[in-house]
């Protein structure tokens, strides 16, 4: 079960609630001693089927809090703080309608936490497709990349396959479709154990038997470009993905851990850096009116760029300390803002 909770603070909850219904028949039934400023609304599913609920507010159809989940007979807080204004209890429970429940006036000088209007699947889809055909055109250049790389390395000219093995990692790091957005494809691309990293390490090492690593890679390449029309993009990972390949770089990069001798971990970061930057493009239409931090994305995101710029191709065991700290920081406080695009960019049902 997943809670939402949009107002965080260290502050004691000003009141609470308690015994607000969820089912069909009684969906906000219970709401009782309603006032604005912090408090904390106890859930209980009376039906017979898991429920997820939204608190709304009526005029503006913000949502303000938000559990998923809810079986049958249980319970969950939920902490909001609300201002004055009209409110409701949504519950949407399987095989049902959407059900609003009575509408709950708040009165009181509080002010209110943020509340975001749902985004609907109808305004995803056409970002998803939008999203997917810049994938198929990033698939198309890579294909083209790894088989350059692949010639060279059946050639047997190690310094071409060093020189040409970059541009097609960075090809597929830049597509922004990490966490199994390709399938089975991702590890056998750029797992820890195939595709790019054992090419790495036996270019960089003098390894030798690289011919069956290199084929195998640029056969996946091409397996993947095939099969991109029938890989389905889930709605809700666009906004996953704008936080996540930071997150992956962040712990697999900048730690050095994916390296294996070609030292150019601040490349791939980069590349990942432009994936999310291409993520957040597709989504500023949703954003916009939706996200007030939005720019301060933006802000750290050319923070972070100018850094990864300014010491491309130095291996991050290379580092000064400052540098490192203030990469550290900067894609933690970029991480900081993109962690809300998830959960504004999750589709929500409106029936």
């Amino acid at each position: 079960m997943t809670v939402w909770r949009p107002w965080e603070g260290s502050a004691e909850a000003g009141g609470s609630t308690s015994g607000i219904a969820v089912s069909r028949s009684q969906c906000g039934q219970g709401w009782a001693d309603a006032k604005a400023g912090r408090q904390t609304l106890v859930l209980h599913n009376t039906g017979d089927a898991s429920a997820e609920v939204d608190l709304v507010e009526v005029d503006s159809a913000k949502v303000y809090g938000e559990v998923e989940g809810l079986g049958p007979d249980t319970s969950a807080s939920l902490d909001v703080q609300l201002g004055a204004g009209r409110y409701a209890i949504r519950c949407l429970i399987e095989d049902t309608d959407v059900i609003t429940g009575p509408t709950v006036t708040l009165t009181g000088d509080a002010a209110g936490g943020p509340g975001v209007v749902p985004v609907t699947k109808n305004e995803l889809l056409p970002l998803v497709k939008q999203y997917q055909a810049g994938v198929a055109r990033g698939v198309a250049g890579l294909v083209v990349k790894t088989d350059k790389l692949r010639a060279d390395v059946d050639a047997g000219d190690p310094d071409a396959a060093r020189a040409d093995w970059l541009p097609a990692h960075l090809a597929y790091n830049s597509l922004g479709a990490a966490y199994d957005a390709f399938g089975d494809f991702a590890d056998k691309i750029d797992g820890p154990d195939a595709g790019f990293h054992p090419l790495e390490k036996g270019l960089w090492h003098k390894g030798s038997g690289l011919k069956p690593i290199a084929d195998q890679l640029a056969a996946d390449v091409h397996g993947l470009q095939q099969d991109l029309p029938s890989e389905q993009v889930d709605p809700n990972d666009l906004g996953l993905r704008a936080h996540e390949i930071m997150e992956n770089a962040l712990q697999f990069e900048l730690t050095g851990e994916n390296d294996q001798g070609s030292g150019t971990s601040l490349n791939t970061v980069l590349a990942n850096l432009n994936g999310t930057a291409t993520v957040l493009a597709i989504l500023t239409p949703v954003l916009t009116p939706r996200y007030p931090d939005l720019p301060q994305v933006r802000v750290w995101e050319a923070r972070v760029r100018a850094l990864l710029t300014a010491h491309q191709g130095t291996p991050v065991a290379l580092l000064d300390r400052t540098t490192r700290q203030q990469l550290n920081g900067a894609v933690g406080q970029l991480l900081e803002t993109l962690a809300p695009v998830a959960t504004i960019c999750e589709a929500r049902r409106s029936s």
